[in-house]
């Protein structure tokens, strides 16, 4: 995959494109991007996604906060598995947003970018107010020499996949489901920053995270099964993300991970978990030595998991 960030690089090829966020590259944009691959195969065309580095709502909504499933770079590397042959990164801007589709579609896809063939998401709309549809896409493009086509909808369960499905997901807990959804686990990266250090007190040293993506959304609070790459090793792991209730942390929420059979200063170093069970809630327990205890229950079980999840 090629990535474009100035259209003269292509040198007026003919695309097969399809445009949107793409966040977290889900199932459902698989599925769209395959169907395009298929599209621009019978017409013996490139495959292109254009997409934006921010979320569009940050631009147009002063001080929005997406929850992002994925940072621009991971969304990048998840783009270049499916295949395609440009990802074309355009910036959104507040001029872009106020193109009438017919404008966008005529002087940006087909002028600017030379596209031949525009596959739509099925519930995917475009231009100023949103306010064309399908048809009307049909028409300008035809207008301008591209050949507009509908995608079906992907769905599980009678529910079509969406970024919103997968965030309410994560919001319980429901990282299994979340990881089928996106045919990846979910993963958080970030830097191990100096914490409190209760944790080697009790025998579970833990690494506490600051993530790199401060709009990356957060799973649920819990106590999960965690894959650990670090230093180019892969490691098991417990994480909590929580606010430490016995230790009356308040409402700050921390994210720690206790490496499973490892041991060494890796304090500001980088890392990268990704979510594979969930085990249980936070508790409140009346002394330390209660905690220690459930902490090495909670050891064995995230073992056994994640053997189990191995074999």
């Amino acid at each position: 995959m090629i990535v474009i960030r100035d259209a003269e690089v292509l040198k007026r090829k003919e695309l097969a494109a399809t445009v949107g966020f793409f966040d977290g590259v889900h199932v459902g944009h698989r599925f769209l991007i395959r169907a395009l691959q298929e599209a621009a195969r019978v017409r013996r065309l490139p495959v292109a996604v254009i997409t934006f580095p921010h979320h569009p709502r940050e631009v147009l909504q002063a001080g929005y906060q997406p929850k992002l499933l994925n940072s621009f770079e991971e969304k990048l590397a998840h783009l270049e598995e499916t295949g395609i042959d440009y990802c074309i990164v355009t910036d959104f801007t507040v001029g872009l947003s106020q193109l009438s589709a017919q404008a966008y579609i005529h002087s940006v896809l087909a002028e600017q970018l030379h596209v031949k063939t525009l596959l739509a998401g099925y519930d995917h709309r475009f231009g100023h107010n949103r306010r064309d549809g399908l048809d009307e896409y049909m028409a300008y493009g035809k207008a301008c020499g591209i050949e507009v086509l509908s995608a079906a909808a992907c769905g599980t369960d009678g529910e079509a996949v969406s970024s919103s499905v997968i965030r309410r997901l994560l919001a319980t807990g429901r990282v299994e489901e979340t990881a089928c959804l996106l045919t990846y686990p979910y993963q958080l990266k970030g830097r191990i920053k100096d914490g409190y250090k209760i944790g080697r007190k009790l025998g579970f040293p833990t690494a506490n995270i600051e993530t790199d993506e401060p709009f990356k959304v957060i799973p649920s609070v819990g106590i999960y099964a965690v894959r650990v790459a670090l230093e180019g090793k892969s490691y098991r792991g417990m994480l909590c993300i929580g606010n430490r209730p016995t230790l009356n942390n308040g409402s700050n929420i921390t994210i720690e991970v206790h490496i499973l059979d490892f041991s060494g200063d890796i304090y500001n170093s980088e890392l990268t978990v990704s979510f594979i069970r969930y085990i249980r809630d936070t508790i409140k327990f009346d002394t330390l030595d209660d905690l220690a205890a459930q902490l090495e229950r909670d050891k064995e079980t995230t073992r056994k998991l994640l053997t189990d999840n191995d074999e």
